[in-house]
């Protein structure tokens, strides 16, 4: 009974708590005299932290925050906040969502889990390796959301396969292969030009702010992304893995164990070639939907196909992945399809109001300013050292990456450098390239990242756990892309 008081008691300071917090921004602090509201953001956005990371509310309801408070401080109209929770990414979620749960129904995804553990289930350690290096490899291609989605299923099935024979610690075995995915996903996209929107954002920006330096390609970000991408990955595998599973989990099976579980599968039913059919679709449509421009030749995208092919993106793909699943017949169950909406109802609708959150945030971030506070407090480091300067760009865009989407974070700060780089007296790139691998970290909150957000949805993950953790990475990625930007571009 004490124990339970103490634990309402705890619940109630943290729910106070927040909008104490965010008062103090709101009526006391003045970050910015000649823009009061870059005061009244800071102060949600704190509140919401607090509540983020003490439970002390349901993670939903904290997301709601922005929809009451962004239009009650005049930062915003209701109906516009109310569209960021609608974004199309959030279509790609629901999409890739229900080809897991047909991959799920059919079983799909503990052959593939089987298949994996047959190979490297000699340990938690190799698993968890097994799974970070198969996700880097496809996010190096295909969007760091896509690559979650589309691994999801199998990994969860490890998780599933592996937690029976786990004598303690199951929950952080867990926790480690889904951060594992979430984080290599994001790590992978930025080693190419294609891997993550802010890469391709920045290509696009910087010829046309520099039309005439032909400096920049796919080989020439390719040999920085890939060191910066490959370096931080296998430092996140140790940090991981020393965090959650090294002298804690322990897995005890025979050798031959996962092998002749797989061949006890059997051959692969009508709904599984289905559902593997339209898995690979949705891999080939993902990676050859839009232009890559290789350096000495461009490939033009399926996009092109359509009148408009800026307005297909990856959640189309994913969303015509789904309608099929409800189209095509089922053998097993006659009159039915792969899927039926009794199946579709699994979905997380409180993680789509986090991924809602996400991007209300980025919103309130712009349209108040706090953003370009934020940016333009990089103007202090005009007579510095260029390294310092390098550093200060990384760590001011993983702050607003922390709270805005990646690609708003590089939206902000792109045209900020442009600007600031004949001041600095820098090369272009030299500012950039950094501050576009920096839109990508973000490892400390649920909202970080979409990839973030599907994984902390599986309840699996402790969010101190995930800022503990997530501190460690974003300091370590601010160092790698620090230290490689200025020895490679300097």
């Amino acid at each position: 009974m004490t124990e339970e008081l103490t634990k309402n008691n705890k619940q109630y300071f943290f729910q106070a708590l927040g909008p104490a917090l965010a008062a103090l921004f709101w009526f006391v602090f003045e970050l910015d005299p000649a823009n009061h509201n870059v005061s009244l953001m800071a102060g949600v956005a704190a509140w919401m932290c607090v509540w983020w990371f003490s439970e002390a509310v349901n993670l939903a309801i904290t997301a709601l925050v922005p929809v009451l408070v962004l239009p009650a401080l005049g930062m915003a109209d209701a109906k516009i906040v109310a569209q960021q929770y609608s974004d199309s990414i959030i279509f790609l979620f629901i999409g890739g969502f229900m080809l897991a749960f047909a991959i799920e129904k059919w079983q799909f995804h503990k052959r593939i889990a089987l298949k994996i553990l047959s190979v490297l289930g000699k340990n938690p350690s190799t698993i968890l390796m097994g799974v970070m290096l198969a996700t880097y490899l496809i996010s190096n291609w295909i969007s760091n959301t896509a690559t979650t989605m589309m691994l999801f299923s199998a990994v969860f099935a490890l998780i599933q396969e592996t937690q029976l024979h786990i004598s303690r610690n199951k929950h952080k075995f867990a926790a480690a292969l889904l951060l594992g995915l979430a984080f290599s996903a994001t790590i992978g996209g930025m080693a190419t030009p294609v891997g993550t929107p802010p890469n391709m954002y920045f290509f696009k920006a910087f010829k046309q702010a520099f039309p005439d330096d032909g400096q920049l390609n796919f080989i020439k970000w390719s040999a920085i992304g890939y060191p910066i991408s490959f370096i931080f990955l296998v430092l996140t595998f140790f940090t991981l893995n020393t965090y959650f599973i090294r002298h804690k989990v322990e897995l005890k099976i025979e050798p031959q164990f996962f092998h002749n579980n797989y061949k006890q599968l059997g051959p692969m039913s009508y709904e599984e070639k289905w559902v593997f059919t339209l898995f690979i679709s949705c891999i080939l449509l993902w990676f050859t939907r839009a232009d890559i421009d290789f350096g000495s030749f461009q490939y033009k995208g399926w996009n092109h196909l359509f009148k408009q092919p800026k307005f297909i993106d990856d959640s189309f793909v994913a969303m015509l992945a789904a309608i099929l699943l409800f189209l095509i017949p089922s053998k097993k169950n006659r009159g039915e399809s792969l899927l039926i909406w009794e199946d579709a109802k699994k979905l997380r609708y409180d993680i789509i109001l986090m991924f809602g959150s996400g991007f209300a945030l980025a919103f309130g971030f712009e349209v108040s300013g706090l953003s370009n506070w934020l940016a333009e407090s990089l103007k202090v480091l005009k007579d510095v050292s260029p390294i310092l300067i390098i550093l200060g760009i990384c760590i001011v865009v993983t702050v607003i990456s922390e709270f805005a989407s990646n690609i708003a974070s590089i939206q902000l700060i792109i045209p900020i450098l442009v600007a600031l780089h004949k001041d600095l007296n820098l090369a272009p790139l030299l500012l950039m390239m950094p501050a576009t691998f920096a839109a990508s970290l973000g490892f400390m909150l649920p909202v970080a990242t979409a990839a973030n957000t599907i994984v902390f949805g599986t309840k699996q993950i402790d969010i101190k756990d995930m800022f503990k953790v997530g501190i460690i990475l974003d300091a370590m990625g601010i160092i790698i892309i620090t230290v490689l930007c200025y020895v490679y571009l300097h």
